[in-house]
């Protein structure tokens, strides 16, 4: 028996060949926050949703309030004591607060109607209970994010849980919001209730929390006090890893400018984005999830628009939302879901790699399969695309020869600029060295890429220049020869506000390089 609420022991979980997790181990104890802190990828995710019944580890010791549990659902987990407060709440927004708060379990009057009026009450005496003000009787619809968090928090005191796991719950707040939330969850921890919190924001994780996990890589890295450790330690701790030779990144000429993004702006989205990318340069666009990358990158190639700034290639503009003129102008892009945004899986390898360039191959307004096959074989042969034939579905390929399916059908296209969005995602370790290699080399001959990836070894390893990118601002421009684990992530977690000013440097004309 332990005095803990949650114990996981060297838990691990596989999704087929993909391991997610290795070794996770996290102890919380009640009348404590506890901050799970690691990369995108550490395995987080994966171990809270062991803990929310989501998925079921394949190994390891998992006690809940020092009794072996093992959850084949969110339900059993509920009804163990546990509560997920997520970023974004998932509400029933045409029913009342009250009513979401007691949905399956309203109380019942006479006759075995619903008794609103207690309903309303005790809801009341919830959101009293947590100091804030809310009314039971408003339909969820249009309450804010953090309202909608606050209600689950009413919720999970409702059902009297024992452990509260807060998942980003700060990523779409503002201050004067996070501050309410950061003072219920103090007061939960003052009544005993064990907490953990999950964050990227360093400054929240030792402003509210007492004991930090950092995970790496599906392992568990270390714990202790957040009074005996400093940001650059859990930095250090976080990326703790060498840069091997999955990445064959060899010395390309630097040419002249070919993308030149001037205060590039979307509402909500990112703010006064400058930057440029030349021939035969590879600039990684590096962040934390939610930083907007992805959003920067389908702006430049105009699947979304922006509201300021402009976007030129060879000094010509590029027309905002329109991928087709992005086209014209010489841009590629593959996106970050192959599967559902670069490939049409029960076409062929040949209809795929052909796409975009299809319009070309027509004669008298047909296109005959025999065309994209002989458009399409050089490409597939020069990315060594693993098909006995063209004719091959694309859905039953592996996840690295999709991948590179939509690379063969963008650079068939001739671009001046390739803009490659996670390039290794979900695929295995040698066919990442592949893409890695095709990268290096299609730089060398002078191609300009610009690489968003959440891997920060592969952005180290692969790019020329980093951009650094932290809630839609890029917050460093850091040269090859400077950029280290430590200060990516420093940048990409704000933790030094003055980096941006240190790192940046310009080109000649004096623009952000």
């Amino acid at each position: 028996m332990t005095d803990a609420t949650l114990v996981l022991k060297d838990v691990a979980k596989s999704f087929g060949s993909v391991v997610a997790l290795r070794s996770g181990s996290l102890t919380v104890h009640p009348g404590s926050i506890h901050a799970l802190v690691g990369e995108n990828g550490a395995g987080k995710s994966t171990l809270i949703k062991i803990v929310a019944g989501v998925h079921r580890r394949d190994s390891g010791v998992f006690e809940l309030k020092g009794e072996a549990v093992d959850f084949g659902s969110t339900a059993e987990s509920k009804a163990a004591g546990v509560a997920v407060i997520y970023q974004e709440p998932t509400l029933f927004p045409d029913l009342s607060v009250a009513e979401n708060i007691f949905m399956g379990r309203q109380p019942l009057g006479a006759g075995r109607r619903i008794d609103r009026h207690r309903m309303y009450a005790e809801s009341r005496a919830l959101f009293d209970r947590l100091g804030v003000e809310l009314d039971p009787r408003r339909p969820a619809r249009g309450l804010s994010i953090a309202d909608q968090q606050i209600i689950e928090i009413a919720k999970a005191i409702s059902l009297d849980a024992a452990l509260l796991i807060m998942d980003e719950p700060t990523a779409a707040l503002s201050g004067v919001e996070v501050d309410r939330l950061f003072a219920v969850a103090r007061s939960l921890r003052d009544e005993g209730r064990a907490i953990v919190f999950i964050s990227h924001r360093f400054e929240e994780v030792f402003d509210l929390c007492d004991t930090v996990t950092v995970m790496r890589d599906g392992d568990y890295v270390s714990t202790k006090r957040l009074a005996d450790t400093t940001v650059d330690s859990l930095v250090a701790e976080m990326v703790g890893r060498e840069v091997a030779e999955l990445f064959p990144k060899t010395e390309a000429e630097i040419g002249e400018v070919v993308l030149d993004v001037r205060d590039l702006s979307s509402v909500g989205q990112f703010h006064d984005v400058s930057f440029q990318v030349r021939a035969g340069e590879i600039v990684g666009l590096a962040g934390l999830v939610g930083a907007c990358r992805s959003e920067i990158a389908r702006a430049v190639f105009g699947v979304d628009g922006y509201d300021a700034g402009s976007v030129t290639v060879h000094g010509r503009p590029v027309p905002p939302r329109n991928p087709r003129a992005a086209i014209r102008a010489g841009i590629a892009f593959v996106p970050e879901d192959r599967r559902k945004q670069g490939l049409v899986t029960e076409g062929s390898v040949a209809r795929n790699v052909a796409a975009v360039i299809r319009t070309g191959l027509a004669k008298a307004g047909l296109l005959t399969s025999r065309a994209e096959n002989r458009a399409a074989a050089p490409w597939a042969a020069r990315l060594e695309v693993k098909t006995s034939a063209l004719d091959m579905h694309a859905a039953t390929m592996s996840g690295g020869n999709q991948q590179k399916v939509v690379i063969a059908k963008w650079l068939a296209t001739e671009p001046e600029l390739l803009i490659i969005d996670e390039p290794t995602r979900g695929i295995d370790v040698g066919t990442k060295s592949e893409v890695h290699r095709l990268l290096s080399d299609l730089a060398g001959q002078g191609l300009a890429i610009l690489m968003i990836s959440s891997e920060l070894p592969e952005v180290l390893g692969m790019a020329d220049r980093v951009l650094v990118v932290h809630e839609g601002r890029i917050t460093a421009d850091i040269a090859r020869a400077d950029a280290t684990p430590e200060n990516v992530m420093r940048a990409a977690t704000n933790a030094d506000p003055e980096h941006a000013e240190h790192t940046e440097h310009t080109d000649h004309e004096g623009a952000p390089a």
